[in-house]
């Protein structure tokens, strides 16, 4: 059955993109839209201001950087040039390659998830080579953490595509990723969370938005992501079945955060929550009712936390092939999703926030800033 959300909550708000080169979302009706994020965020990307930012014309226009980030579930590639407002995106990949499928049950990787993996990251490879890309990092995260063979995994990549892959803490990853994503956040005086719910893990950064760049007061991995939660709860045929999976992946979930929900303030006025994951910018889509995806309308955007947990419970008692048939999801997220929704919810559940940040960017933004010189964090 399609799903069709409710239009209480009225078209979305959204913020301003970072890059200067991200096409500008269709005007649409603001009636009964939720306010839209002021200007007073501070753009993180913009060059030459008191800030320590960099003057105009530091690098030479042709100067090209480029960021990779291979998780448990997608390879993704970024390559971009400096320019004074940010960084403009000259060339980008992404596809789903599973890395870590099958690794909650045998520890390693598996070899036609190898495969796949070093498919993806030779086309990688050509791009970079043929873009004349200047200076790039390439990182790992969860499955290779995890892996007893991550490392011949690492130097068989380098051999066979020449990209050296740095598996990185998930302190690293969670510091990248609020680094990337981090001028959508709501204007706010109080603390606020952003997430990242990964393949294999779920990073929460809690952050102080007071200075130019958050200052991370509190984070938390937990290993559960949509590839590692699915795998160790499997799939029910019958909707009853569906339901209670889906109660016994909030209760796993909810048991790996208890420790950081321990230490979170509980004085905070009005919670403000970003999300940047492929779980957050699949639900977005949904609420939009996007017959295709568009980053442009997703990157952004502020969505009723209401509207997020109706269509994460609608998901949940949907069969693999109804979810199969919705847009954005189709058949290779179906699988997958339900496990993102049981994370989303526990999420909101800990950090009751009325209002949801979407971000279409975090880790290869991340990276790229760092290799720019333009934040550190």
């Amino acid at each position: 059955m399609p799903y069709r959300p409710g239009s209480s909550s009225g078209p979305p708000a959204r913020s301003a993109p970072v890059s200067g080169k991200t096409p500008a979302a269709p005007a649409r009706d603001k009636t009964n839209a939720p306010e839209r994020p002021k200007a007073s965020v501070r753009d993180g990307s913009k060059a030459g201001g008191k800030d320590g930012e960099r003057p105009r014309g530091r690098w030479p226009a042709a100067q090209h950087f480029a960021a990779l980030d291979l998780g448990t579930n997608n390879c993704r590639l970024l390559i971009a040039r400096p320019q004074a407002d940010g960084f403009a995106v000259v060339d980008a990949f992404s596809r789903i390659v599973r890395l870590g499928e099958g690794l909650a049950s045998t520890g390693r990787l598996s070899d036609a998830a190898i495969e796949r993996t070093l498919t993806a990251l030779k086309i990688c490879a050509e791009k970079l080579k043929r873009r004349n890309v200047t200076l790039s990092r390439s990182v790992a995260t969860e499955a290779c953490r995890r892996a007893t063979n991550g490392p011949d995994f690492i130097a068989r990549a380098l051999a066979e595509t020449g990209i050296h892959l740095d598996i990185i803490s998930a302190e690293e990853e969670a510091r990248l990723a609020v680094l990337g994503c981090h001028v959508l956040i709501e204007p706010g005086d109080d603390p606020a969370l952003i997430f990242d719910i990964g393949g294999g893990s779920t990073e929460l950064v809690l952050v102080d938005t007071k200075g130019p760049v958050p200052r991370v007061l509190d984070w938390h991995s937990a290993p559960w992501g949509v590839v590692s939660l699915t795998e160790h709860i499997g799939h029910a045929q019958d909707r009853e079945g569906r339901l209670a999976a889906y109660a016994r992946m909030r209760e796993i979930v909810a048991e790996s955060f208890a420790g950081f929900a321990s230490r979170l303030p509980r004085d905070i006025v009005r919670p403000r929550l970003l999300g940047t994951s492929g779980t957050v910018t699949t639900l977005a889509s949904v609420h939009l009712e996007l017959s295709h995806y568009d980053r442009s309308q997703v990157d952004g955007l502020i969505v009723p936390a209401a509207s997020m947990r109706r269509i994460s419970r609608d998901l949940s008692g949907m069969a693999m092939s109804e979810r199969a048939t919705l847009p954005c999801i189709g058949t290779e997220r179906a699988d997958l999703v339900v496990a993102g929704c049981a994370i989303l919810e526990t999420i909101m559940d800990l950090w009751p926030a009325e209002r949801l940040g979407v971000a279409d960017r975090g880790i290869r933004e991340g990276i790229l800033r760092r290799l720019m010189n333009r934040e550190r964090l």
